[in-house]
């Protein structure tokens, strides 16, 4: 009996110590860009991507979210030669409700007649991880 409890409490001990030495598991974060102007009727879109190691803070934000829709701008303004545009990114760990978003604004611009809808493609254009000089 004197065996069995001490055999008991050693796994007990066990277990509670290595519960907590699990690491959370890393999510991926997913992100597509949006981009629009006033002064143009094409609004252009990015596919849904995976961000190379990047995870969100502990409020869920995208660290550095305005970084990467710059990227977005820099690459409409130097690559296709389209100026003042608004870009906006979103972003999620769940691909399915950030496809459903996706999908939502789209069809949002869609309604709009007067509006073209332009996708980017991921070999035209990618996001980056930004790096941030201290």
């Amino acid at each position: 009996m004197k065996f069995a409890k001490i055999a008991l409490s050693l796994i007990l001990a066990f277990v509670v110590c290595s519960a907590f030495s699990f690491k959370k598991a890393k999510k991926e974060v997913y992100a597509f860009g949006v981009s629009a102007s006033f002064t143009d009727t094409v609004v252009y879109y990015t596919e849904i991507q995976l961000l190379d190691s990047v995870q969100l803070d502990k409020n869920g934000f995208l660290p550095q979210r305005d970084l990467y829709s710059y990227q977005l701008k820099n690459y409409l303004e130097l690559e296709k030669n389209l100026s003042n545009r608004t870009c906006m990114i979103y972003f999620s760990e769940n691909k399915v409700k950030l496809n459903k978003e996706m999908a939502k604004i789209v069809s949002q611009y869609k309604k709009n007649k007067s509006v073209a809808l332009r996708e980017v493609k991921t070999t035209e254009f990618s996001f980056k991880k930004p790096v941030v000089s201290e």
